[in-house]
């Protein structure tokens, strides 16, 4: 997919090139949850959160945003519309949905990763700052007289000063407001943000599904290689999105090759893909790269979950281990070369201990 031209830096709460999801109309495969948050808006039985948590790419923050919308149409549970909706949806002419695409929806706020503009890269975690400047929305009078909404895509970046700071506010919200907390891994969020929220969980989706997603974005893209894409997808429609650039699809079999023979390391084959990824340029091959060793681990861990032959604790540890030195990496401009040599070493060690 071409992605449009930009005159303003990339959101970092969006695939490169694809629709934002607060553009994205459509939602596939998460009925049930969907349902369920209809239901709670029209009881009055929604919190002041919401936990949005599930794999990456699965259509978390799609549902955030089209709650959102919801709201802001809807801003009276007890109206005629909202009591006869089935879902979420509101059309794609309604004036709120313009309103909310283009972020220009008075009392919704974004808390994302910002932009750094000294090195032209968005920061690698939500900032204190960051969550004060968008909580600033909940201590003005609301401007339409209705809800206030923040999604936080995702929980994942905040640190721990931001995610108090959070906090501080999800305890003792203004009337009539509402957090929206898309989580890829919401075990990992803060126990007091958790205990004060409705806990949504979605699934990977079918096949079937990714492959609606993916269509329903408009990219041109041939029948076949959005099935080969949705294929390799492990049920996100950002992965077959990855998948979907030849690029990519060839870096991520030269890392399946490479992944296959641990513990055994082709350290010719890791020198190469060290190469590839450390270029100035190759932002979005080292994510191809990064996300590709956290799936192949992943794997792994459900392996020895579901009573395999492999052991849990060496992997887990070294998830860990990888999880901080890519934002390390990241966060301090270090050198990619030595992290993906680093990380391929350390992989081959905790194979080699979880097979004992």
């Amino acid at each position: 997919m071409k992605a449009p031209v930009r005159t303003t830096p990339p959101d970092s709460d969006a695939f490169p090139g694809a629709p934002h999801p607060r553009e994205t109309l459509a939602l596939f495969g998460h009925e049930a949850a969907e349902q369920g948050l209809l239901d709670a808006w029209r009881s009055g039985r929604l919190p002041q959160a919401v936990i949005i948590g599930g794999p990456e790419g699965v259509g978390k923050a799609t549902l955030a945003w089209r709650l959102t919308r919801f709201i802001m149409a809807n801003p009276d549970p007890a109206n005629p519309a909202a009591r006869a909706a089935t879902d979420l949806s509101v059309p794609g002419n309604h004036p709120v949905t313009h309103r909310v695409a283009v972020m220009a929806q008075p009392d919704i706020a974004s808390l994302k990763r910002e932009w750094n503009e000294k090195n032209k890269r968005h920061f690698t975690e939500i900032r204190v700052d960051d969550v004060r400047k968008a909580l600033g929305l909940f201590q003005m009078s609301s401007g339409s007289g209705g809800w206030r909404v923040c999604v936080i895509d995702c929980a994942d970046d905040l640190n721990r000063n931001s995610a108090n700071a959070l906090l501080k506010m999800i305890e003792e919200p203004p009337p009539r407001s509402l957090f929206l907390i898309v989580a890829h891994k919401p075990a990992h969020v803060l126990p007091t943000i958790r205990s004060r929220s409705r806990m949504v969980l979605l699934q990977a989706l079918s096949g079937e599904n990714v492959e609606r997603a993916v269509s329903s974005l408009g990219g041109g893209w041939p029948d076949s290689e959005i099935s080969m894409a949705a294929s390799r997808s492990k049920g996100s429609v950002r992965q077959a999105l990855r998948m979907l650039d030849r690029d990519r699809l060839a870096l991520a079999g030269r890392l399946d090759r490479i992944l296959g023979a641990m513990p055994r390391v082709d350290w010719i084959g890791v020198h190469s893909l060290a190469e590839t990824v450390s270029k100035p340029a190759a932002v979005d091959e080292f994510e191809t790269l990064c996300a590709g060793i956290f799936d192949w681990l992943g794997d792994r861990v459900r392996e020895g979950a579901a009573g395999g032959a492999l052991h849990l604790a060496p992997l887990a540890q070294v998830w860990e281990k990888l999880v901080d030195a890519v934002r390390e990496t990241e966060a301090l401009n270090l050198d990619k070369r030595a992290l993906v040599l680093m990380m391929f070493a350390d992989l081959s060690v905790a194979v080699e201990s979880a097979r004992r």
